[in-house]
Formats: structure tokens, C-alpha cells, sequence
């Protein structure tokens, strides 16, 4: 029985430091707060995923905050190995994601689950996969709306912009502000909440959820529900890396890839959304709300016009399936459910 035991206990610990020496550690680079839901739970979530899905065999370090790489580099750092998971906004590569950014549009997506079921179908159909094949995609997502949040000015029409210094994620709504007499001034979002304190900024352009993450409903007074872009994000991962995994542990990434976890990161979003919005409530900010600015005598002029001049500017480029692309996202959504 002595003997038993033994041999029983030995296996044990031979099995155990297998198991350690076969063990892989993805340093996942993004730019969230590490305390913010975004970060907690899409990404902490999906670590716990795959790391209970591989047995152990796949260890995950989370670096947010841009403590890895900068948001402006942080799918060049995947593609490089530098991070082996990158979870970045398309739109701080200028020009590299053209098709996948026409979700950024307007009236593409409503509400963070739709876009991500979007931009996601997109991917899965073949229509945009091309812009990736220097990594190894694991989901797409979205925010929900992004509008017009100002310091001091009550922004009822496109023309009370004019001459604003407005912060905008991507080119696709700068293009926009632009249209709308603003000056659009690129930065990735963790750099607002200074440039606002320092008067760098008169205003933005966020969903509400990035109000709330990164604490800009501190900084502003008068917020314009007016939705007129979407940004549009990718998680992927070191193609190298990927190609390196054992079969198991590959299958471990692949079972916590695609629409699954685009869906959990819309919902988690939209939460967000909802909690951004009544902060500015409780706090008895002026918000204006826009319904429908395609269909609005003086909003739809500067956005439609939007979506031509990027259409336009890709056919220009040669990529002629752009229009093909931006009418495949709108049929995508009919079988998106908003929420």
C-alpha cells in the first residue's frame, strides 16, 4: 500500500511539472484603465476562459493601461511579438484597416452589441479578413454611438462647432467634424482627460461609456446625443505565437474567438453606455438628443456627406469593393439585434 501510494505521488509530480513546462505566458497588451468594466470584464474574463480551457497550460498577463505599448502601436507590437495579444482601435493605425473602419459610419451601428455583431459578420463573411493576415484575429467589437460632449458650449446644431477644437478617435469622424465647421485634433483616448484640464480641447467625441471609463464627464458640461460614429476595435494575437501552441492549446484560443466573445464585449459596452449617460444625469449636465440626424434637416447634410467622401476616397485609393463592403455591413445588421 506504502509502495502504492508512492508511485501514485510520484506520477503526480511528474505529471505536474509536465504540465509547468509545457505552460505558455500571453502578455495581452491594451490601453483601458486596469480598473475599469472593460478591462475586468472582457478582458480578465477572456483570460480566465482560456486559461481554464487549456488545462492550465496557457497563462495570460494583462497589460493595460498602454504599459506594454502605446494604443497607437499596439497592433504593430502584436504583429512584431512584442505583445502576444493586442486589443487596439483600427483607427490609431491611420489608413491600415480602410474597409473594416466604413463600420464606423453613420448609421451603420446602434448600440455596441450591434456594432460588434456587425463588424464581426463582416470578418467571418470574408469581406474585411484580408487587412489582418499579419496576425491571428481572435474577435472584433465596437463601442456603442459615439456624440458631441463640450467644455462650455451647447451644441444644438452643427454649426454651434464651428471652430471648436474637438478630439476625434479615427479620420472617419474627423471627416465629420470637419463637415461640421470643428477642428478635429487626433489623440488615443487615454491622452483627453490632460489635454481637456489644460484647455488643449474644447470638446470630444465619445460614446458614453467612454465618458465614464476614462472620467471625462468630470470635464465636460453640455453633451450632444447625436450619434455620428462607431469605433470599431480588434483583439488578435501574434501569429507566431498562435503557430507555436500545441493543438490543445490552440483549440483552447479558437473555442474563446469569434462571435462569442464579440457579443460579450457589445453587452459589456452597452452596460456602460447606460452607466456614462446617467452619470452626466445625476450630475445635472444639459444633454441634447438627436434622433435620427440622417433624417434631420441640418445633421444629415454634414453626415451624409461623410459617408461619401470615405467611400469616395477609398474607390479613389483602388479599393473598388468599398461600396460592396459598406452595403454588405448594412444587410449584416438586419440580423444584428440592437440593444
Amino acid at each position: 500500500m506504502k509502495r502504492t501510494l508512492t508511485c501514485m505521488l510520484t506520477l503526480s509530480l511528474a505529471a505536474a511539472a509536465v504540465s509547468t513546462a509545457q505552460a505558455e505566458t500571453l502578455r495581452m497588451s491594451h490601453f483601458w484603465p486596469g480598473a475599469s468594466s472593460i478591462n475586468k470584464d472582457v478582458f480578465e474574463a477572456w483570460a480566465e476562459a482560456v486559461e481554464k480551457d487549456s488545462n492550465g497550460s496557457l497563462q495570460v498577463e494583462n497589460y493595460p493601461s498602454q504599459t506594454l505599448s502605446q494604443a497607437d502601436e499596439t497592433y504593430e507590437a502584436a504583429v512584431n511579438g512584442i505583445a502576444d495579444i493586442g486589443i487596439t482601435a483600427q483607427g490609431y493605425t491611420n489608413g491600415r484597416f480602410p474597409l473594416s473602419q466604413i463600420v464606423e459610419l453613420p448609421g451603420v451601428a446602434s448600440s455596441a452589441p450591434e456594432g460588434a455583431c456587425v463588424l464581426q459578420t463582416l470578418y467571418d463573411d470574408g469581406k474585411i479578413d484580408s487587412e489582418y493576415d499579419d496576425t491571428h484575429v481572435l474577435f472584433m467589437f465596437t463601442t456603442g454611438p459615439g456624440y458631441i460632449h463640450t467644455r462650455e458650449t451647447d451644441v444644438q446644431k452643427p454649426s454651434d462647432l464651428e471652430g471648436l477644437r474637438m478630439r476625434r478617435p479615427t479620420s472617419v469622424a474627423g471627416n465629420i467634424l470637419d463637415n461640421m465647421g470643428a477642428e478635429p485634433v487626433g489623440m488615443p483616448a487615454p491622452e483627453i482627460y490632460t489635454s481637456m484640464q489644460r484647455g488643449v480641447l474644447d470638446g470630444l467625441s465619445f460614446p458614453w461609456e467612454g465618458m465614464k471609463t476614462f472620467r471625462l464627464n468630470e470635464l465636460t458640461e453640455y453633451h450632444t446625443q447625436v450619434p455620428f460614429y462607431t469605433l470599431i476595435f480588434v483583439a488578435t494575437m501574434s501569429q507566431d505565437k498562435y503557430d507555436s501552441l500545441s493543438p490543445e492549446q490552440q483549440k483552447a484560443i479558437d473555442e474563446n474567438s469569434g462571435m462569442k466573445w464579440a457579443e460579450k464585449a457589445g453587452k459589456v459596452f452597452a452596460a456602460d453606455d447606460k452607466a456614462g449617460k446617467k452619470e452626466a444625469e445625476e450630475a445635472g449636465h444639459t444633454i441634447r438628443v438627436i434622433d435620427n440626424p440622417l433624417e434631420n434637416s441640418e445633421w444629415a447634410k454634414p453626415l451624409k456627406a461623410g459617408i461619401d467622401q470615405y467611400l469616395g476616397n477609398l474607390e479613389s485609393r483602388g479599393l473598388d469593393q468599398a461600396r460592396d463592403v459598406y452595403y454588405a455591413a448594412l444587410e449584416a445588421r438586419k440580423s444584428c439585434s440592437a440593444e
